[in-house]
């Protein structure tokens, strides 16, 4: 059974909060990272191992653990949630389909109906998403909407200069665990996947402030605001204190060839 009060106490909640607060908890909580298949270790979505290392280790996670942990914490708290798959579109060109490797959610409770994402790295929405298109909605200085397009729904979201970017699109149609499962497993054991090839870690505060740590376009850690951004270029001796100091993600160092490893040795 789900430990709905280990994850509230994980992210600074308890009793029963209410949805919003729980999206906007966790969004601020739970860094997002991919430091099992940077060192070649597939990524489980059983349940169990979702809590033993999001909640009891106090690690972090990409969308589909994120979303996923979300999932259940929603439905113990008695929504009804249905799982969908995205194509990723930022820093994309339209001529080039990507595979659906996001993981969004709509939710349904209390006779509304919402999308929800916790997982979508340094920019991901703080709290839940309108499901009418067009709307536009203020999330600490960041602004996001859905567009229609076709038969997909775009996310797209702007900072003070006002340009909107897409972020992701999604068909708004519930998939089945199997999908999501091979979603999963082409994202963490895919050689030309990001997530198997680089390094990302990254975090949010509500008041807006996005924090990220990455490798995928020369080694840096970047902030950034609604008014703008600053980048600072690092060495990878650095990454270790970090990820501890800046994430939250204690107990690594670097092997021989500058990898990520477990102190522990895994």
């Amino acid at each position: 059974m789900f430990d709905l009060d280990a994850y509230l106490e994980r992210i600074g909640l308890h009793g029963r909060p209410g949805l919003a607060d729980v999206h906007l908890a966790h969004a601020t909580s739970i860094p997002f990272e991919n430091l099992d298949p940077h060192r070649g270790i597939p990524v489980s979505l059983a349940e169990e191992d979702l809590e033993r290392k999001l909640v009891r280790e106090r690690r972090g996670g990409y969308c589909f653990e994120h979303n996923l942990l979300l999932k259940a914490a929603f439905e113990e708290l008695g929504a009804s949630v249905e799982p969908m798959l995205a194509r990723v579109r930022v820093g994309g060109t339209p001529a080039r389909l990507r595979p659906r490797s996001h993981l969004v959610l709509r939710v349904r409770a209390g006779g509304e109906s919402f999308y929800a994402d916790v997982g979508f790295g340094a920019g991901t929405p703080l709290r839940p998403l309108s499901s009418t298109p067009g709307f536009e909605q203020e999330q600490s200085g960041w602004r996001f909407r859905l567009r229609q397009e076709a038969e997909e729904l775009v996310l797209e979201s702007a900072g003070q200069d006002g340009r909107w970017q897409e972020l992701y699109g999604f068909v708004p149609q519930p998939v089945p665990r199997v999908d999501i499962e091979t979603s999963n497993w082409f994202t963490c054991t895919h050689p030309r996947s990001p997530f198997v090839a680089g390094l990302v870690a990254a975090a949010q505060s509500e008041d807006g402030t996005r924090v990220r740590l990455s490798d995928w376009d020369g080694l840096s850690l970047t902030a950034q605001t609604p008014a703008g951004e600053t980048s600072e270029p690092l060495a990878r001796e650095q990454i270790p204190q970090l990820l501890e100091e800046r994430f939250g993600l204690g107990g690594f160092e670097l092997d021989a060839g500058g990898r990520v490893r477990s102190i522990a040795g895994s």
